[in-house]
């Protein structure tokens, strides 16, 4: 069933995954009386001869300087330049959840742009297209300039796009989806590029991975605890609250109620290593950062990222910087911190789970038959490195500004990398989570007792069902995506 989406109505993260595949957008008669009031003080202040940045001036650092005389013209002044973008395109998903952020902001009625081009980006988010998008050339500032300029070219038929999953010319791509090249004037043009959607997409994608990867580490850690025969005290409510932060709290109650009727061994240690007797706490603080970068992308979700904006009921046209990106750039550094200690804490715990002198006398890297089989022996060496991967790509984006723009960009987010790359390692984080799950699954084959607490036992259940034991040694690749894809099914 196709997703329905209401451009009157809040955007919220979990629309961004699902217009990967054709949606439903619509505009009721208040958002298009808004867009089309919007467009009419548009032309008022032009008629008026007032200033107006992109539609009478220069771009940037030239915004001394008089545009193009024709407005259709300025259209091109706008975009031609930005069509310096480099290196592989992004993904059309990414490109897709852009494009629904950005008509989202355009039909708040704060862009002055044509009615036509919130008509556009509807019909092509009823079909598959998705323009292609360099990864490369924006800092985020000023919007996502170059790769939303690729993306309003695409639109009016020049370039390349997507069409289910086929890279194509833009123009054929465009009469295969049934659309028509979208004609724009220079503020249309500018409405496009001027906004920070790739940087919100591409955040907001990673976070709702990670918020899933997130929620099957509490179950992941809870199987370990109960195949281990822990003692789950760590746990307990009384202990937690006088830790006194309230994702430990919450992840602590998560935890205790998959692990209702856990029957301890009574051989463990009084202490657990702390990848375990501290997991409340670690999971806890990166559910307090997560709660702080849901409140980021919310806020960006609704906001109008664009410049300049039009208040037609107060006759004024505003100039500023709400293309600045500085919120989502530091919230993908901070998810980064959380994705790169999510990692660590699933590493570590594997590492556990396969070594014999601390996962009960289980055998080394759970083989059955250590020596002439070697079991998680290769899934453990590809997490070491999948984990140091992120930790190697996690220096902070947003601290890395460099002027440019002959200095009217002087100060610059660099939000959009630190997005992309954040939605990067949600999907190495995926990999070592699966690899964690795939080594729970075969520590029960190899000699582990059978989870006591019923939630665990199922959790076990559905992954054992899916993946055979590794008896004997063969190619684990497709299994760890498999436990991967099990563990995180049950994510909210």
């Amino acid at each position: 069933m196709t997703t329905q989406i209401d451009l009157g109505a809040p955007l919220t993260a979990d629309l961004l995954a699902t217009a990967a595949v054709p949606v439903t957008v619509t505009a009721g008669p208040e958002v298009r009386d808004r867009v089309a009031a919007s467009r009419e003080f548009l032309s008022k202040a032009l008629g008026d001869d007032r200033a107006v940045y992109g539609a009478t001036t220069g771009f940037g650092a030239l915004v001394g300087y008089a545009g193009r005389a024709d407005l259709a013209d300025q259209a091109d002044n706008t975009l031609a330049h930005l069509g310096a973008g480099q290196g592989p395109d992004l993904p059309p998903a990414v490109a897709r959840a852009a494009m629904l952020i950005r008509v989202w902001s355009l039909a708040q009625g704060a862009s002055g742009v044509s009615p036509h081009v919130i008509d556009a980006l509807i019909a092509m988010l009823g079909t598959t297209f998705a323009p292609a998008m360099p990864r490369y050339g924006s800092v985020g500032a000023s919007g996502d300039l170059i790769p939303l300029g690729a993306a309003a070219q695409a639109l009016r038929g020049r370039g390349h796009a997507y069409l289910n999953g086929e890279r194509k010319p833009a123009a054929e791509a465009l009469a295969d989806a049934g659309l028509t090249p979208l004609p724009l004037d220079g503020r249309d043009a500018l409405a496009l590029v001027n906004g920070t959607s790739v940087t919100t997409a591409a955040l907001g994608l990673a976070l709702i991975e990670v918020r899933k990867i997130h929620h099957a580490l509490q179950h992941l850690t809870a199987l370990l605890t109960d195949l281990l025969g822990c003692d789950p005290q760590f746990l307990d409510a009384r202990l937690i609250a006088r830790y006194n932060h309230p994702g430990a709290a919450h992840v602590a109650g998560q935890m205790r109620e998959f692990l209702r009727g856990v029957e301890p061994s009574g051989t463990r240690p009084l202490q657990e290593p702390y990848s375990i007797r501290c997991t409340p706490q670690l999971l806890g603080a990166a559910e307090d950062a997560l709660r702080h970068i849901d409140a980021v992308v919310a806020a960006d979700l609704g906001a109008v990222s664009d410049n300049p904006l039009f208040f037609p009921g107060d006759d004024a046209v505003l100039h500023g910087g709400n293309f600045f990106g500085q919120p989502a750039a530091f919230a993908a550094d901070l998810l980064t911190m959380v994705i790169a200690q999510l990692g660590n804490l699933a590493e570590r715990q594997l590492d556990l789970l396969v070594d014999p002198h601390r996962n009960t006398g289980l055998p080394p890297m759970l083989a059955a038959g250590p020596g002439r089989q070697h079991g998680l022996q290769g899934v453990q060496l590809a997490s070491t490195a999948l984990i140091t991967e992120i930790r190697r790509d996690a220096l902070p984006a947003s601290m890395q500004s460099v002027p440019t723009n002959l200095h009217n960009q002087d100060v610059v987010p660099l939000g959009t990398q630190g997005a992309l790359r954040a939605l990067d390692q949600a999907g190495l984080l995926r990999l070592i989570a699966g690899s964690l799950a795939l080594g729970l699954r075969q520590a029960v084959h190899a000699g582990a007792r059978r989870p006591t607490a019923p939630a665990c036992a199922a959790l076990h259940d559905r992954l054992a069902e899916a993946i055979p034991p590794i008896d004997p040694d063969r190619p684990l690749e497709a299994d760890v995506r498999t436990a991967a894809e099990i563990s995180l099914r049950d994510a909210p």
